[in-house]
Formats: structure tokens, C-alpha cells, sequence
């Protein structure tokens, strides 16, 4: 009963619907931006591609995502959060219409892998116009349940290969196209443009984050924690085919599990950090993160194990996805719109680094397991990185532990 009583509170304190809207808006949006890596299997079997060129294919579009979240964040300052998630799904749109007419050749999955970080831009300013109306002490939560939009990442990874299968993989754009009015039309109807906008900052306030310390600290953190989720969503579909030899859809089901994982957690770990903070989170997230990623790299020969596994894995990263989020807007309060799309955009590039190290080490060295060594490694460092910050950060604008200052 309190439980219900504390989430109509919740609900009551911001604006619901532009929470749901930026939620959809950004779960079709991540569906569409990892649309590749579900249909790798067909993809890789209709161009006969080599470990090392599925990597680049699959990198490019996480790339290309990440290198247009912050130019997508700065124009949110000025034309409003809401037409900026507009103006993006009408560009991702037309970037499926290209991959329906266009795609012909390895050249052209390449330029499509440019066009879908059209989709992968969404991050920044899909959490800021959801968050934007909630009270600081509901921060965590509200961006919880708009990352958990990172659950269409499972939603394609399971519907994608049954389409391709059905229709061939390159229809699989039409549909995606279709798909992307949807958000676009429940944007138009229910969404506000929040009041949390410092409308009167000067460009280099806006970018004050780039310029910082904990900036940099926080991308790097991220790198780890959304970097591996989106990383990883896109690259096991081909590493559950080719390593276990189940079919392709099978590949895509098992993906599914854990992406959906991933997504489910992030809720939970925005919530969390409310409570307990985002640093004490993000300690336990990235020292799960460490020992699952080596124990997965060592359980290459056994499915079930290496499935469970996953599912830690993913669900440690979604946690932590919601961990660092609820600690942006505490520090940057009046241009979280910009520092969060600054931090999802260099964050994410360490997703694109997976497919390639994955790709590198199963090409030249017979076995996957140096991929998830480096990747483990990248773990342990950020959380030696986050102990030594920490200790400023709990000095200057948060409580211990990561929480939320009292007014």
C-alpha cells in the first residue's frame, strides 16, 4: 500500500505523460539504432563478411550514435527538447527508407551503419524532456524509467531476426519505418516541454561540462556501463550463432533475455540510487561487472553457463546505467539536456570498441576470450576512477554515497 501510495506521489509530481512519451520515443529509437546487430546472421551470410568486417559493421552504427548525441543535445537548449526528438525521428525515417531502396553492397551497409546513429542520438534528450518536470529527489527514478527505453534493444533483437527470416533482413527497414510514426505521433499529442531550461546561458555554460573534471570521469564510467549494454546487445546475436551454432532467431531470442535485462535494471538502479546513492551503486555495478565479463570470456564452450552469466552481467550494467544518470542532474542541474548527451555520447563510444575487439580477437587469435579479458580490465579501472572522485563529489555536491542534497 505504501509502495502505491510513494509511486502516485511520484506520478503527481511531474508530468506523466511526457515521461511515457520520452520513454517510447527512446525505446523505439534504441531498437532501431542496434536494428543491425539483430539481423548481423543474415547480414554476415547474404556478404560472406570476415570476423574483423562484422566488427567494423556492427561498431559503426554505436559510433556514429554516440558522435551525434551531443550536437543533438545542444540543439535541445535552443529549439526545445520536444522538436529536437522530432526533427531526430524524422531523420531516422529517412534513414530507413535509404536501407529499404539503397543497400546493395558492403559499401552501403556501411553508409546505412552512419545513418542508424541517427537513432542512437536519442539519449541525452530523451532522459532531460521525461526527467525535466520531476522534483531532484525523484531525479533517479523518472530517468529510470525513460532509460528502460533501452528495452527496445530486446525488442528488436527478438522481433528483427523473426522478420528477416520471414521477408528477407532488408524489408526489415520498411517495417522500422512504420514503426517510427508511432512515437513521433504520441510526442506531438502528450508531450510538454519541461521548465528545468536555463534559456539565458551562454554556449560555453552549456558546455561547461566538457571542461571538466567530473565530466570526463563520468563518460568514462559510462563507457563501461552503456558502452557494454549497447556493445554487447550488438554483438551477440552473432556470438551466440557463431560460437554456439544455435539458429539465427534463436540467437536473437537469447539476446533478447539480456538486453531485457539490462533494461529492466536500469529502473531499478535509478531507484536505488535515490535511495542509497549513485556511488555506492556504481561500486557494486562495476565490481559485478569485472568478475561476470571474465567468467563469461572463460564459459565459451557452455551455453547454459554462459547465458547466466549474461543475465549478471546485463543486469549490473542496466543498474548502473540508472546509477550514473541520477547523479548528472545533481551536478549539472539547469543544463542536464547537454551534459547528458556530452557523457551518452563519449560513454557510448566505448560500445562501438567491443564489436571490434570481439572481431580482432576471434580473427587473430582463434577465441573470444581476450575481447571480454579487455573489456573486464576497462571495468576494474573505472572503479578504482570512481573511488578517488568520489571523494570530492560527496564533499561538494552530494551527500554521501551519492545521494541527493537536502534543499
Amino acid at each position: 500500500m505504501t509502495t502505491m501510495l510513494n509511486l502516485r506521489e511520484f506520478f503527481r509530481a511531474g508530468h506523466a505523460p511526457t515521461l511515457w512519451a520520452s520513454f517510447l520515443y527512446f525505446a523505439f529509437s534504441c531498437g532501431i539504432w542496434v536494428i543491425n546487430g539483430a539481423m548481423a546472421p543474415f547480414i554476415s551470410e547474404s556478404f560472406q563478411l570476415t570476423p574483423t568486417q562484422k566488427g567494423v559493421m556492427l561498431s559503426i552504427p554505436i559510433f556514429a550514435g554516440a558522435l551525434m548525441r551531443f550536437p543533438l543535445g545542444l540543439l535541445a537548449q535552443y529549439i526545445g527538447r520536444k522538436n529536437a526528438t522530432l526533427v531526430e525521428m524524422g531523420g531516422i525515417a529517412l534513414a530507413m527508407a535509404f536501407g529499404y531502396f539503397m543497400v546493395e553492397s558492403y559499401t552501403d551497409l556501411l553508409a546505412m551503419g552512419v545513418l542508424l546513429g541517427i537513432a542512437g542520438a536519442s539519449f541525452g534528450v530523451a532522459l532531460s524532456l521525461g526527467a525535466g518536470s520531476f522534483p531532484v529527489r525523484y531525479k533517479g527514478l523518472a530517468m529510470g524509467l525513460v532509460g528502460a527505453g533501452n528495452v527496445g534493444t530486446a525488442a528488436c533483437a527478438l522481433l528483427a531476426p523473426m522478420l528477416a527470416q520471414a521477408w528477407g533482413w532488408q524489408s526489415v527497414y520498411a517495417f522500422a519505418l512504420g514503426a517510427i510514426l508511432v512515437p513521433m505521433v504520441v510526442m506531438v499529442v502528450y508531450a510538454q516541454e519541461p521548465p528545468d531550461l536555463d534559456k539565458h546561458a551562454s554556449l560555453r555554460e552549456h558546455a561547461a561540462c566538457l571542461f571538466e573534471k567530473d565530466g570526463w570521469a563520468f563518460s568514462l564510467i559510462y563507457a563501461v556501463t552503456f558502452g557494454g549494454f549497447i556493445g554487447l546487445t550488438t554483438f551477440l546475436p552473432s556470438y551466440f550463432y557463431d560460437q554456439f551454432g544455435v539458429s539465427k532467431t534463436q540467437a536473437g531470442q537469447l539476446t533478447m533475455l539480456a538486453a531485457f535485462m539490462g533494461a529492466a535494471l536500469r529502473i531499478f538502479g535509478g531507484w536505488l540510487s535515490d535511495h542509497w546513492g549513485g556511488v555506492n551503486t556504481l561500486t557494486v555495478v562495476l565490481a559485478t561487472t569485472t568478475v561476470s565479463l571474465l567468467l563469461c570470456g572463460l564459459a565459451e564452450q557452455s551455453l547454459t553457463l554462459t547465458m547466466l552469466l549474461f543475465l549478471v552481467c546485463f543486469a549490473a550494467l542496466g543498474a548502473g546505467n540508472g546509477a550514473l544518470f541520477q547523479l548528472v542532474p545533481l551536478r549539472w542541474p539547469l543544463t542536464t539536456a547537454v551534459a547528458g548527451s556530452m557523457i551518452g555520447e563519449l560513454g557510448a563510444l566505448g560500445g562501438g570498441l567491443i564489436p571490434n575487439a570481439m572481431g580482432l580477437s576471434k580473427q587473430y587469435l582463434g577465441t573470444y576470450l581476450w575481447g571480454f579479458v579487455l573489456f573486464a580490465a576497462c571495468a576494474a579501472l573505472m572503479l578504482v576512477l570512481l573511488r578517488v572522485m568520489q571523494i570530492r563529489w560527496t564533499r561538494t555536491w552530494a551527500e554521501r554515497g551519492g545521494r541527493a542534497r537536502s534543499a
